[in-house]
């Protein structure tokens, strides 16, 4: 495809700054429209950021293609009902606003153990996202279910999870044991691998850490 008009929304999370970074690269992009609750400190002649209410979106612009990188922890959030409000709702609102503006391809950051009837409450939240996604007629539905995501949370600011630095520091450790789908994944590759098979694949696909760590430039 040329001249693709996409939609992110979670720009400045781990996952989400490595798709704007790929998909302004992208000479196949034409249009990169990011969803924001802030302003963000970046410019680029294809990238229009709108500024918004995730509870109250406006129309977008003509769409093909959907990203969704928006997340956050109950910690960080506050309570399960505010974490809800950005990992489902947000996430969900994005997808019927993208679908509404055309788009029929739709790439989500998901988490390994994603199940709506899970009874962790953060595995049920996205599990309950994917199954809500899946309900719509999308051409091509791609979940990333990563294990553990790393990066450079320093370079966006963003505080190293306490979890997140324990869970690194054990993958490092057991690495070579630890089964392809349990190892800790780059969030650049998760980035490669939505941009990889949103654009060319049909039907709805699950792709899993052991997988994802294939992708590359």
């Amino acid at each position: 495809m040329k001249n693709r008009r996409v939609v992110l929304a979670g720009a400045s999370g781990l996952v989400g700054s490595s798709l704007l970074a790929y998909l302004l690269k992208d000479s196949s992009v034409a249009e990169v429209h990011v969803l924001s609750r802030r302003p963000l400190d970046i410019s680029h002649p294809k990238l229009i950021i709108h500024v918004v209410d995730f509870k109250f979106l406006p129309p977008l612009p003509p769409l093909d293609e959907i990203y969704l990188a928006l997340g956050t922890t109950i910690k960080q959030a506050g309570s399960q009902e505010a974490f809800r409000a950005v990992d489902f709702e947000a996430n969900l609102a994005v997808a019927y606003a993208g679908l509404a503006s055309g788009a029929t391809r739709l790439g989500v950051v998901s988490a390994m153990g994603a199940n709506a009837n899970a009874s962790i409450f953060y595995n049920r939240v996205k599990g309950e996202l994917e199954n809500a996604l899946s309900s719509l007629s999308l051409e091509a539905l791609i979940i990333a279910r990563p294990s553990l995501i790393i990066g450079d949370r320093d370079k966006l600011n963003q505080p190293t999870r306490v979890g997140e630095k324990i869970g690194t520091w054990i993958s490092r450790l057991l690495n070579p044991l630890l089964p392809m789908n349990y190892k800790a994944v780059e969030a650049t590759k998760i980035a490669l691998a939505l941009l990889s098979e949103v654009p060319r694949h049909q039907g709805k696909r699950l792709l899993l850490s052991g997988e994802i760590q294939g992708f590359k430039e």
